[in-house]
């Protein structure tokens, strides 16, 4: 594949509709949940878990005021650069560098940014929560087996997650056919 040509028109505007949608589409599951929920259980501590299957699995609020698994607590605001900068590395590398010639890579990307667009806007407090949980990110999936809890997670932090795994299939499967290739590639200069 000659990755200097550029991509043409008219597969250009489809995966860019293809990221916008993703990235629409995921954001707005992400808060409409968040917003369901929170209207039904209140602000943590409020009303107890939700069970859907006993002990194991259900919904209770939570605010996260850091990152992955409650790391770096307080630092909201850095999360909220850092998410803003992300956002725009995304759209660098999909539409500039060309990573929008892979269908897969521009969904992959378009689930990560609808995740990172759904946390920010918590971040961002732009959901008004009082106190101590403003700018904190509400979540609210519950697991639990035995003693061991899950931290609570969302719709977006479930995105990030399989966008992130998308990536890495992205990754072995481009060396692998980058390698194919190569080997064809010399393959064919040695063969007179």
């Amino acid at each position: 594949m000659n990755t200097s040509a550029p991509i043409p028109k008219s597969i250009l505007q489809h995966r860019l509709w293809t990221y916008i949608g993703l990235t629409i589409f995921g954001c707005g599951c992400d808060l409409w949940t968040k917003q369901m929920i929170f209207d039904t259980l209140g602000l943590p501590g409020e009303r107890p878990p939700h069970w859907l299957i006993e002990d194991y699995f259900g919904f209770e609020t939570a605010v996260n005021q850091g990152a992955l698994f409650g790391l770096g607590q307080g630092l909201g605001l850095v999360f909220g650069a850092v998410s803003i900068c992300a956002i725009v590395a995304i759209a660098l590398w999909l539409f500039k560098f060309q990573g929008a010639r892979s269908s897969w890579l521009t969904c992959a990307l378009g689930l990560v940014s609808g995740g990172i667009l759904g946390n920010l806007y918590d971040r961002l407090n732009m959901h008004n929560l009082p106190g101590r949980n403003a700018g904190g990110v509400r979540d609210w999936i519950l697991f639990r087996y035995g003693e061991y809890t899950w931290p609570n997670f969302n719709i977006a932090d479930s995105l990030l997650v399989v966008g992130a795994i998308m990536l890495a299939i992205y990754t072995f499967s481009l060396s692998d056919s980058t390698q194919a290739d190569s080997i064809a590639v010399d393959q064919k200069s040695v063969t007179p």
